[in-house]
């Protein structure tokens, strides 16, 4: 068998190709896009692949294929969970006919989310069994195992791979293509109608099939115990390569418990458990293995001292790193272990603080100017949503006051308003996210007779989540080119009071834009429309004429952008950074930024 250098995103999507997925759906979101965009890669035409509009439809899609006994795969982020969760939370009740998994890349830190929310805790709540991979390597072959699990039982499971586990990298051994079998077709019957009788008969199914997961689960090999001692090491997910690297350079031996599911194995953790007179648990990101054992030790009235998050022996946020890993270990094991390899101890140079900021010619600080302009002097509120306008919050734009959730922007704007209807409130809310979540929003600020607003960033794709198209650019994942939905139609067709469209590039146009709505009632929309710079990059770069620049620092404090930077008492353009959008050019009142173009 060969060999492949695989990051876990690519690792976890040829895993599913290889257990022989057929229909793969999903919505970009850090740590988990690379899964649906390696299938789609390596794709040779027999499976279906969307990104679609969102989590909720994405899962939807995935639960009809399933029905039809096909092997189904979604992925998401672990917010991208909460809106699929109202169909998920069903769809275990009614089940499905072929494997189907939801890929829920949790995210410790968090890196690039709002929350660090996690999805064992879902799982356990939504009774649905959780497959927990360590390393690009385990989470190759496991994946195949959640398929065979999710046919056993007949529901959907969830596969949790955090942010490590997804991006990091491992030279991972190619199996062949596991034998599948052709789905069957969809057979009606009254399973997949649900009504409250079917739940509750189900929900006993269901409670029954958990015991037996547990069984299950106590005897999964990737569940198991090693070495020994009077103290045990509990861990899960990347915590374990943590944990396993850290005992290696110890001389002290301990037990160790690796747990790679829940249900939790419940026999194979009393087993660890005979022996030990404390255990230190370690994991990302809540204490779901240190609550488990926490209650096996309470109805088995077994003393052992479990220590972990709950205690304060593990942090409670933020990543597990081999250092602060190693570190609790060795409080744990006594100050008289000895380390058997040599640790570096020189502290690495801290890295340079680099604040997230708009990029070099990114229409979106071009949207945000002009309508801060257009509001000077204005009591005005502006809510953002979730993209990269949510680096408008930065100084020196300060044009995103509040920041919640996907489409939430909309609505919270018309919540502002009910209680202070006299200041202008404004939404700002990327393309991608206006077909994501951001249309139920502006139909209720219709219905409901709300003065908002509404600013639509089309910049033609995803930017955040590395340019994936959307249902307004006209592209599938399958490659094919599909009608455009016309965000402008859409907003139309929703009897909105007023649409004006604008390039934000050419300032005096967009100020007008802003201006034309200001003063108007009922739900007002601004489509500013510019690509990109990583969809549409511009040729010209241009210059500061450093005979005519004063110094006095207009176009770096008004507008923020990277590529500007004072060159001593001078202004200048970096030429790497400049993509030539132009809108220094409306900043400086002396005619300094222009003079001549490079090619």
């Amino acid at each position: 068998m060969k060999k492949k250098l695989l990051m876990g995103n690519e690792a976890i999507a040829l895993g599913a190709m290889r257990a022989g997925v057929s229909v793969v759906t999903g919505y970009p979101g850090t740590p988990s896009t690379e899964v649906l965009e390696t299938v789609a890669k390596h794709n040779d035409g027999s499976i279906y692949v969307e990104w679609s509009v969102n989590e909720k439809a994405a899962l939807e899609v995935a639960a009809g294929a399933a029905y039809a006994g096909a092997r189904s795969m979604v992925t998401m982020k672990q917010v991208g969970l909460n809106v699929a969760s109202d169909p998920l939370m069903s769809l275990n009740y009614v089940g499905i006919k072929g494997g189907m998994v939801i890929v829920v890349a949790d995210d410790p830190g968090p890196i690039s989310s709002q929350t660090e929310q996690d999805t064992r805790h879902f799982g356990k709540y939504a009774k649905l069994a959780v497959f927990d991979p360590s390393t690009p390597e385990e989470a190759y072959t496991m994946i195949a195992d959640a398929f065979d699990y999710s046919e056993k039982y007949g529901r959907p499971v969830l596969f949790r791979p955090t942010t490590r586990v997804c991006h990091s990298c491992a030279s991972v051994e190619i199996l062949d293509n596991i034998p599948g079998k052709k789905p069957e077709g969809f057979e009606k019957s009254s399973r997949w109608v649900i009504f409250p009788k079917l739940s509750y008969e189900n929900k006993i199914v269901i409670e029954e099939d958990l015991k037996r997961m547990n069984d299950d689960f106590s005897g999964y090999e990737r569940n198991f115990i090693s070495g020994s001692g009077k103290k045990g090491i509990a861990a899960g997910g990347v915590s374990y390569c943590y944990v396993k690297e850290a005992i290696e350079n110890l001389s002290a031996g301990c037990k160790l418990l690796k747990v790679s599911t829940t249900p939790f194995p419940q026999k194979l953790a009393l087993e660890f458990l005979k022996g030990l007179d404390e255990v230190l648990v370690i994991e990302e990101l809540d204490p779901v293995i240190e609550n488990e054992l926490i209650t096996l030790c309470g109805i088995h009235n077994l003393r052992v001292k479990i220590k972990g998050k709950l205690t304060g022996h593990i942090k409670n946020a933020g990543e597990n790193t081999v250092d602060s890993v190693f570190s609790s270990i060795m409080d744990f094991l006594g100050e008289n272990t000895a380390v058997t390899t040599s640790v570096p101890s020189d502290n690495p140079p801290e890295l340079p603080v680099r604040p997230p900021v708009l990029c070099a010619g990114c229409p979106h600080r071009a949207s945000f100017f002009a309508v801060k302009e257009a509001t000077k002097g204005l009591d005005a509120v502006y809510s953002g949503d979730i993209g990269c306008y949510t680096l408008g919050n930065a100084k020196p734009l300060n044009m995103v006051d509040t920041c919640l959730c996907m489409g939430a922007g909309i609505t919270v704007a018309q919540g502002l308003h009910r209680v202070e209807p006299d200041r202008i409130n404004f939404a700002f809310i990327g393309d991608s996210t206006f077909f994501h979540t951001g249309i139920p929003g502006i139909i209720n600020a219709v219905y409901n007779q709300t003065d908002i607003i509404v600013v639509i960033l089309d910049n033609s794709t995803t930017a955040m989540t590395g340019q994936q198209p959307h249902p307004g650019t006209g592209k599938t994942m399958m490659g094919s080119i599909s009608e455009v939905i016309s965000i402008y139609n859409v907003v139309s067709a929703l009897n909105v009071s007023k649409i004006v469209k604008a390039n934000p590039f050419d300032t005096e146009a967009a100020e007008a834009a802003v201006n034309a709505v200001i003063n108007e009632r009922g739900v007002r929309v601004i489509i500013f429309e510019a690509p990109c710079i990583f969809v549409s990059k511009g040729k010209d770069k241009y210059v500061v004429n450093s005979d005519k620049c004063t110094g006095c620092k207009v176009c770096i404090n008004k507008l923020g952008c990277p590529a500007i930077e004072m060159d001593g008492k001078k202004a200048k353009i970096n030429a790497t950074l400049c993509t030539g959008c132009g809108i220094c050019l409306s900043v400086c009142k002396f005619g300094a930024i222009g003079g001549e173009r490079n090619d």
